[in-house]
């Protein structure tokens, strides 16, 4: 059984991949997503992450398609105490923003789709610089107090806002940031070390990186005069242009080719073993896409190779 990690000051402990949501009800329909859920529990899994807009981009979908496949398959699967579910508030069409009014009612609508009667960590997912935080804390305090959410988070927020939302939790005794949801990959590190990285550290805070895998660069399926079927395959193979993206992936080739493992793999193990990482997600749309995914409970590299990485993705 791989050992689950505690995330931030929370009690919560959660698997070292936790599983996107973002392509539930979209690029995987609802049997594909409950094949995909049931394989990833089965492997010891335990840590779901979606949002409440997910997937309102798409034609005909109008926001809440994923929480309603995972409402669907907790209720036919009866484990919801064993999955830590994470959802997130803000970029919804129908529940924009943060304000106090929004949050409240942006939580009653996820818990109804989730068919659950709390969420065990929820997330701004922008911050929105205009509503002051005292309102933001104070309407997600609520929802703790009420039972509603177990633990807070903050996703797509600024170092600034960050520390003005943790210094008034701790002024006010009002519930706190136990977690961070950054942009953080190889060949993204900017996005998230330095100020941002070093306050979450600082306060005891877990991140939790969304784009792992930089859309799908990092899996290694991008090459020179390669074309990928996939709705990101623009986003990911422009890291091919770059000096450092064609590093990346060579020291990733030969990493890989030592663990006789997946690039994905290598690259979810940095960052998993990065300051203040609990667990990176990345979601598959089928369940062959998961093996390589999973495999980051399990392997372990070594410091050179770990340095060899973070020299190449500088």
């Amino acid at each position: 059984m791989t050992s689950l990690r505690k995330l931030g000051s929370s009690d919560l402990e959660v698997f070292p991949l936790a599983l996107g949501g973002n392509v539930f009800g979209w690029t995987a329909d609802q049997d594909t997503s409950f094949a995909v859920l049931d394989a990833y529990t089965a492997a010891g899994g335990n840590f779901v992450d979606t949002a409440d807009s997910y997937s309102a981009w798409v034609d005909g979908n109008s926001g809440g398609e994923s929480e309603t496949v995972l409402g669907k398959w907790l209720a036919a699967r009866g484990n919801r105490d064993d999955v830590v579910l994470a959802t997130k508030v803000s970029q919804h069409p129908e529940y924009p923003g943060l304000s106090a009014a929004n949050i409240r009612a942006a939580a009653d609508a996820s818990l109804r789709r989730l068919g659950t009667d709390h969420i065990d960590l929820y997330y701004t997912h922008f911050d929105k610089p205009e509503v002051p935080v005292e309102e933001i804390i104070g309407a997600l305090d609520e929802l703790v107090k009420a039972g509603k959410v177990r633990h807070i988070a903050a996703s797509n927020i600024s170092a600034e806002r960050l520390a003005e939302s943790l210094e008034f939790s701790d002024r006010e005794g009002l519930a706190r940031y136990v977690a961070l949801q950054p942009h953080y990959n190889l060949v993204s590190r900017d996005t998230y070390e330095g100020g941002l990285g070093d306050l979450a550290e600082r306060s005891g805070l877990a991140a939790v990186p969304y784009y792992a895998l930089a859309a799908g660069f990092l899996t290694g399926k991008y090459r020179p005069g390669t074309a990928v079927d996939s709705p990101r395959a623009g986003g990911a193979a422009k890291h091919l242009e770059t000096e450092r993206g064609r590093r990346v992936l060579a020291a990733l080739d030969e990493i890989a080719e030592a663990h006789d493992a997946p690039v994905a793999t290598v690259a979810l193990a940095w960052l998993a073993g990065r300051p203040t990482v609990a667990a990176p997600i990345a979601s598959a749309r089928t369940v062959e896409q998961l093996p390589a995914l999973l495999g980051v409970a399990e392997l372990h590299l070594t410091e050179d190779e770990a340095e060899r990485l973070t020299r190449a993705s500088a």
